[in-house]
């Protein structure tokens, strides 16, 4: 045998035997029942040009260790991979290059596996999909049919972000710090024809079953915050008689989470995009406003709502009438108030809103305070935003806050002027893109009959081959330009009809893919109602926390509609969410090609080997906490390896190890196994070194020892396990074997150190045999004679006792 650890060698050779022999795939036995089946799925990748980066495999080998290590406890594990593979950078590079975005695609996805099967991954490789293959998007497509059918589909033409370098349209979602998330144009806004999805229809059911999920808080909050319930009333303000528009009966409509402040109402903001506009301003006003309005739409609603920003605004020449106190109140328009919001129309209380205090201020509007830390009026230095007492507010004056809103609801709807509301500040999905590389939407324009859905029995609807990718920049997509696809006869009367151009956003494809995985190959539907019973929903799911608003939401609001129509049987798709933390440069900082602080796998690979890799990763900390690499931690853990490999070399003995070795020896068993199951793979790796290093003392390997260290490092360094398992004379693979057992007596320890205390500060350390009695230690610590020194004269008010572990006397 080689004294050197040769991993090149072992590693080919164990994954062309997994490869060959299909050692991961898994089928569906129903004698298996639910609580011994798991389904462990990552965030599947974008197959970029750049191929993997050490970041990726870090899920991939939290989620492998998982899975091998639920396999040897006899689950039957669930564990596919494939590609989210639509999207704007293959595109971009066919509008460079002229290739086509399947060829490069294509190219990229065999890159991306390569990479992935070099590091050792179970996965069930024979459920790969990927979501631009028109067998995959066929039900892509059918599923976006039945949102249609179920009026949860539908055509507006609205402002939306718009992004003139990609020239697309993009959701509230894919706009960061004001630019476009993928290429960082500053976004504007435009007026186009869009698809949009109901998800406000879901906003309070994805809401509520947040509390089903084990996630971290902090993406529940997240969410949370983006649907952004709120309570409140929608409150009517006529506009004033005889003023611009006010003979006609119109008036303004708002939302408002403060009812209580309405005596503080001093002027009116509409969003620039309100329908009255038009109407309602002056003629010495228009040009002013008119001006206004443009300029708004070159800014995106991230941009408009940045509370850092100057507060710009006009006045409209309008006055609208505060309907608790009958003041005359100007009517301005700003871009901080969004359309997309509430009613798209704010009562300004400058006195408790910290944007309206600065639009008062500006354009020297009227301040009333109305609300009190004690009930009295008082000078006010800024806004103040905090539950009191109501204060300049007719009958209502000294209400608490709560009390207040109350009552002035009651008060509205009594009069027929305001009722009760609940908000969301979640908007429906903009879903459609003007792009040639996505899904196209089976839908057909027909002159006579509408808009018609394409027969389900004609999916899929392919996307045509073109000889330009380049967007239009008109708002429509280049296949608009390719007259033999557009026009097309209506399904439901035969005429002259023309196909619709948008494609759908990346995110279509992979809301629902987690389905697919379940039975990859069906050609009847998505996936058989067996199949997705037998396995959903996903018990774990590892990805970044990027996801935690667009690709996470989304896929609960397919899956919840699904739901409803009955295609699965779950009311959440991922019950378990893990996101791993970043891996940082050695620099600490974020991994960019500006920085050149990025680490390609293969590099990493093709030096220390795979196993070294995945136990690295593992090893650099705590799963979810970012980390910086470090290249000598990498060499450590390949030398740990390489140590094993050695010890390996040793003759076995069937003699009985010692007894401090045993101990030893089935304290790792459980801390691994234990640690391994709570995805604490840093601790669980720590204490293999320990084991390995006491082993290395000895000239003997006793064999049972050694035959379980083996399989309880195989989920973690699997090629060179399985190598050790083979050498061992073993013929099958080691997969199959269970996880060792533990002797529960063995893992105690024999002598255990009691810390004697008195009012919490130690004062002793006593060694007492493992087991000894809670009383026992009381009575030895009441006559410790270091303990009598602090307790002699005194009144011990109570003794504490933590089994093994303290004694603590509390004395006056």
């Amino acid at each position: 045998m080689n004294s050197k650890y040769p991993f090149t060698e072992i590693e080919k050779k164990w994954q062309t035997y997994w490869m060959a022999n299909k050692t991961f795939e898994v089928s569906e036995d129903p004698l298996v029942p639910r609580e011994k089946r798991k389904y462990v799925l990552d965030m599947f990748p974008y197959p970029s040009g750049a191929g993997l980066h050490v970041g990726h495999p870090e899920g991939y080998t939290a989620t492998d260790i998982y899975c091998r290590y639920l396999r040897m406890k006899g689950y039957k594990v669930l564990h596919p991979m494939g590609f989210d593979s639509f999207g704007l950078p293959a595109e971009n590079y066919a509008i460079k290059t002229g290739a086509h975005p399947r060829t490069t695609t294509e190219a990229n996805i065999n890159r991306f596996r390569t990479q992935i099967q070099s590091l050792g991954f179970s996965y069930d490789w024979s459920r790969e999909v990927s979501t631009h293959r028109p067998e995959y998007y066929r039900w892509t497509q059918w599923i976006f049919l039945k949102l249609f059918e179920k009026g949860l589909a539908y055509e507006d033409e609205i402002p939306i972000n718009w992004c003139p370098s990609c020239k697309t349209g993009l959701a509230n979602e894919e706009v960061k710090d004001g630019g476009c998330e993928r290429c960082g144009t500053p976004v504007v806004r435009r007026n186009i024809r869009q698809w949009m999805l109901r998800i406000t229809k879901y906003a309070q059911k994805l809401l509520d079953d947040l509390d089903l999920l084990n996630w971290h808080e902090s993406i529940k909050l997240m969410q949370r915050n983006w649907i952004g319930r709120s309570e409140g009333a929608n409150v009517v303000f006529p506009l004033e008689k005889g003023g611009a528009s006010g003979a006609s009966g119109a008036s303004i409509e708002v939302y408002t989470t403060r009812p209580d402040t309405l005596f503080g109402a001093t002027y009116m903001v509409l969003a620039p995009e309100h329908k009255l506009i038009d109407s309602i301003t002056t003629a010495d006003q228009r040009v002013a406003v008119d001006a206004y309005r443009e300029s708004a739409k070159m800014k995106s609603d991230l941009e408009r709502t940045d509370l850092a920003k100057d507060k710009t605004g006009v006045f409209t020449g309008a006055y609208a009438i505060n309907p608790v106190n009958g003041a005359k109140i100007p009517v301005w328009i700003s871009d901080y108030i969004l359309i997309s919001y509430g009613t798209g129309a704010i009562m300004a209380v400058p006195s408790h809103d910290e944007r309206d205090w600065e639009f008062a201020k500006k354009f020297g509007l009227e301040i009333i305070q109305v609300v009190s830390k004690d009930g009295s009026a008082y000078t006010m230095e800024r806004a103040e935003i905090f539950d009191g007492y109501a204060v300049n507010s007719g009958e209502f004056n000294g209400l608490t806050t709560a009390e207040c809103k109350a009552r002035m609801i009651d008060l509205l709807e009594k009069k027929g002027i305001g009722r009760r509301t609940i908000n969301y500040k979640l908007r429906d999905w903009v879903f459609s893109r003007q792009r040639y590389w996505g899904e196209p939407i089976p839908l057909v324009h027909c002159p006579s009959c509408g808009i018609v859905p394409v027969p389900y029995e004609q999916l899929p609807l392919t996307l045509p081959e073109v000889e330009s990718y380049t967007p239009t920049g008109t708002g429509e997509s280049p296949l608009a330009s390719m007259k033999d696809w557009v026009e097309t006869t209506c399904p439901k009367c035969g005429k002259p009809a023309r196909r619709e151009t948008n494609t759908m956003p990346q995110w279509a494809g992979s809301c629902w893919y987690y389905m697919r995985f379940t039975d990859a190959k069906n050609t009847k539907t998505l996936a058989g109602k067996d199949k997705l019973d037998y396995w959903l929903p996903v018990d774990l799911y590892v990805g970044g926390a990027e996801h935690a608003v667009l690709h996470l939401l989304y896929s609960r609001f397919w899956h919840k509609v699904l739901y409803e129509n009955g295609i699965v049987s779950c009311a959440e798709p991922f019950m378990r969410l893990v996101n791993q933390g970043m891996i940082l440069g050695e620099d600490n900082q974020k991994m960019s090609k500006s920085l050149g602080n990025v680490l390609n796998p293969d590099d990493i690979v093709r030096d220390y080997g795979a196993d070294s890799m995945r136990v690295y990763e593992m090893f650099m900390g705590p799963l979810q906490v970012s980390k910086p690499w470090s290249t000598n931690g990498l060499i450590g853990v390949h030398r740990f390896l390489d140590r094993i490999w050695r010890v390996s070399q040793r003759p076995l003995t069937d003699d009985q190890p010692p007894a401090p070795l045993l101990r030893l020896f089935h304290k790792t068993l459980k801390k691994v196994g234990n640690d391994t199951e709570n995805l604490e793979f840093n601790t669980a790796i720590a204490q293999m070194m320990i084991f390995i290093n006491e082993l290395y003392k000895e000239e003997k390997l006793p064999r049972a020892l050694w035959e379980a260290f083996v399989l309880i490092l195989s989920p973690y360094a699997p090629h060179l396990a399985e190598e050790l398992w083979e050498r061992l004379g073993n013929k099958t693979s080691l997969s199959g074997f269970p996880y060792p057992l533990w002797d529960e007596a063995l893992t105690r320890d024999e002598q255990v150190t009691v810390v004697f205390q008195v009012n919490g500060k130690v004062r002793a350390r006593v060694e007492f045999p493992a087991g000894i009695a809670s009383e026992t230690l009381k009575k030895t610590a009441l006559e410790n004679e270091r303990v009598r020194e602090y307790t002699q004269g005194k009144t011990i008010v109570k003794t504490i006792v933590v089994p093994e572990k303290l004694v603590n006397i509390v004395v006056t």
